[in-house]
């Protein structure tokens, strides 16, 4: 199995548990920025709810990669969301890309909510997580 990390943040909260899954596989942790160079069967994907919806830019690089992806595995931050399985779909529908059953989402802080997350439980938390997906 072949394994990529990707994410999108714009409060650093999803980079905070990129870096955590970097640090636990071994697989840098990168920016969608950074198209993918190979087929990839598991893609761990960090990203969050940003006015209700997908940001433009990860709906971008998943469209760019598309042919490289086998199966997207979520993780990411928001202040209320718990999923982002269903914006995803709408972007994945019509392409060969199965989206995990598996999703890790914690609090992030954002504004008065959620100070301080995600905190040292939260990226222990997405290190247990990862460490199940990639084996």
């Amino acid at each position: 199995m072949t394994y990529a990390v990707r994410y999108y943040t714009k409060s650093g909260n999803t980079e905070k548990l990129a870096k955590a899954i970097e640090e636990q596989t071994g697989i840098p942790a990168l920016t969608v920025e950074s198209d993918l160079e190979d087929k990839t069967d598991v893609l761990l994907l960090g990203c969050s709810y940003y006015a209700f919806d997908m940001d433009p830019v990860v709906k971008a690089f998943i469209t760019v990669n598309r042919d490289k992806i086998g199966q997207i595995v979520l993780f990411g931050t928001s202040a209320m969301i718990k999923s982002m399985k269903k914006p995803l779909a709408k972007v994945v529908d019509g392409l060969a890309i199965s989206i995990a059953e598996e999703e890790f989402h914690c609090p992030g802080s954002f504004g008065p909510m959620h100070k301080g997350r995600p905190n040292a439980d939260d990226l222990k938390a997405v290190k247990e997580f990862a460490a199940k997906i990639v084996k």
